[in-house]
């Protein structure tokens, strides 16, 4: 029952230890450690003094680390995907999803640990630069702070250790207090390889802890953060002069044009709505549907909506379960109450059933309601009408948030408008915004955060460029 946590290849105890329960079943599943600033600043040390067998690995011994974690992956993946649904209460069917992602994550770092090159700089191209040759090489950035969510506790966390080992680094994750035990399964996987000892390591405790001395440590160089922006903003003040990589969510649109095959849209926008509680950064929250094809829209969205099967995570079955939290499926139906003291009507769900809150459309929300303007991470979903396709990029604009949005059109001018328009990091064009795939870049812009993730875009965000200038006179 009683965890450790992962340090130089050793697995650690401490003094003190949090109850961990099942979002699901409430029932106790086991004792996690918490660490001590000065246990953190062991993880930290040891990473530090790792750094240079990091960096004198080949790119092709570290792409075969890389391999061998994926590798362990598909040999574990029913394990690996059971601990998910345990642990964060995601619906079986979308673990095993999610171990699948995790799997294709590792392997495209295996496969951009072997691209990492620097460029030729034309120096002959400047009036002083004859005789010169010229070029860049990309090292490591040293010692990677990766501080993680807990919705997808093994594909977002693969999203930085990937990229951290492909580019040399060493690194310290700090998981999510609701999901340590995909952290600590990652560090079984990895004690079984190649990596040399103390490259990786994991430290599970509270944020204020771990996460306050990693973003303080002078040792550190990257913290690559995915959750809250208040959080996010914290770190940023606090980092001083580090790198910093913050993924801090959003509320994601997406627009509906007229003449549209609705029969292939909505199961599209009831996966983007709800799958995984709507506890994803880019989860399908607001909804801006033309006039002619509004009331169609709203009938077939709710009517599978209501075949959705709410139940135990650990049913292939099911779609819907129990949210991280009690306390956020509380604040959820707060938030429902307050959209409806707004004018928004509650088509489907708008309730806790069995402590499970129900997949939720609202109908016409107004834009200053916390389930339109803030992120709800909630499986709600507003859907407003509009009369043209400029009222629903301005709808979209019009938040603090920018991560991704989407839209459905068979116009090319209209979608090529709202390419352009939109003020988010990615568009969607005929799909919905929580499409990603793992070798895209993915990052927004606003209070969504700052750098790119994409296994390529986060190895730049982890080395330093270095230029080499040779005078051949």
């Amino acid at each position: 029952m009683e965890r450790k946590y992962f340090v130089n290849g050793e697995w650690k105890s401490s003094e003190k230890y949090a109850e961990l329960y099942s979002p699901h079943t409430k029932e106790l599943i086991a004792k996690i450690p918490q660490a001590t600033r000065e246990e953190v600043d062991e993880a930290i040390e040891v990473a530090y003094g790792a750094r240079e067998k990091m960096a004198a690995l080949t790119a092709f011994e570290r792409s075969a680390i890389l391999e061998q974690i994926t590798q362990l992956f598909i040999i574990h993946r029913e394990e690996a995907a059971k601990i998910i649904s345990l642990e964060a209460s995601k619906p079986l069917k979308y673990a095993y999803g999610e171990i699948d992602r995790t799997i294709e994550t590792y392997k495209f770092a295996a496969e951009e640990a072997k691209r990492l090159t620097g460029e030729m700089i034309p120096m002959d191209a400047a009036k002083n630069g004859a005789d010169r040759f010229g070029y860049t090489i990309e090292e490591p950035i040293g010692v990677i702070g990766a501080i993680t969510p807990f919705n997808f506790p093994q594909n977002l966390v693969a999203h930085k250790v990937g990229p951290a080992i492909a580019a040399g680094n060493t690194i310290v994750l700090k998981p999510a207090s609701q999901t340590p035990l995909s952290a600590l399964f990652l560090a079984e996987l990895i004690e079984q390889t190649a990596l040399p000892k103390g490259a990786f390591n994991v430290v599970t405790g509270s944020g204020r802890e771990v996460g306050d001395a990693l973003v303080e440590s002078d040792k550190v160089k990257m913290i690559t953060f995915t959750g809250s922006p208040a959080v996010g903003k914290g770190i940023r003040n606090k980092a001083g002069l580090k790198k910093v990589a913050l993924e801090l969510g959003s509320n994601a649109g997406l627009i509906i044009d007229k003449n549209v095959d609705l029969s292939k849209i909505v199961p599209k926008c009831v996966m983007g709505a709800f799958s995984n509680q709507g506890q994803v950064c880019i989860s399908l929250q607001r909804t801006y549907v033309m006039d002619e094809i509004f009331d169609e829209f709203i009938d077939q969205f709710s009517e599978m909506t209501k075949k959705l099967v709410v139940g135990s995570p650990f049913d292939e079955s099911t779609d819907i379960s129990a949210m991280i939290a009690a306390s956020e499926s509380e604040r959820a139906l707060e938030w429902v109450e307050e959209a409806v003291e707004h004018g928004a009507e509650i088509i489907t769900g708008g309730k806790i059933e069995n402590d499970v809150f129900q997949p939720t459309i609202l109908k016409n929300v107004n834009a200053i309601s916390k389930v339109s303007c803030q992120e709800v991470f909630a499986p709600i979903v507003g859907v407003s009408r509009i009369s043209s396709i400029e009222e629903g990029i301005e709808a979209i604009n019009h938040s603090d948030f920018g991560l991704q949005a989407g839209i459905f059109t068979n116009d090319i001018q209209t979608a090529f408008k709202a390419s352009k328009l939109l003020e988010v990091g990615g568009v969607m064009i005929n799909d919905i915004p929580t499409y990603r795939v793992d070798q895209m870049p993915y990052g927004g812009v606003k209070d969504s955060g700052t750098g790119k993730e994409g296994i390529k875009y986060a190895i730049h965000e982890m080395t330093e460029t270095k230029l080499v200038v040779w005078n051949n006179q």
